[in-house]
């Protein structure tokens, strides 16, 4: 009996790591991450930062960090909102 191609096992066994669309999905992700941390943490000065009135003495890297993840968080928001869209139904 001839291989119908169908079959899990195969399909994973034939299909490298990295071209997996999950695995393709989250290595820019996983890089840009790595770089940015990097940067973060190699900027360790102190700097002043100016919130809308006090201004705040702390770490660059603190700063860095928080933008960091506050971009991480409109992105996560992004993608959910964009994927909800997807899923629903038409009027």
């Amino acid at each position: 009996m001839a291989p119908t191609g169908t079959d899990p096992q195969q399909h994973r066994q034939r299909t490298s790591f990295f071209s997996r669309p999950g695995v393709r999905r989250v290595m820019p992700f996983v890089v840009i991450t790595a770089i940015a941390l990097v940067f973060i943490f190699e900027n360790r000065a102190d700097t002043e930062i100016r919130l809308l009135i006090p201004i705040v003495t702390m770490p660059l890297w603190g700063a860095l960090l928080i933008a960091w993840g506050l971009g991480m968080l409109a992105c996560v928001v992004t993608v959910r909102r964009r994927r909800d869209r997807k899923h629903q139904k038409p009027r």
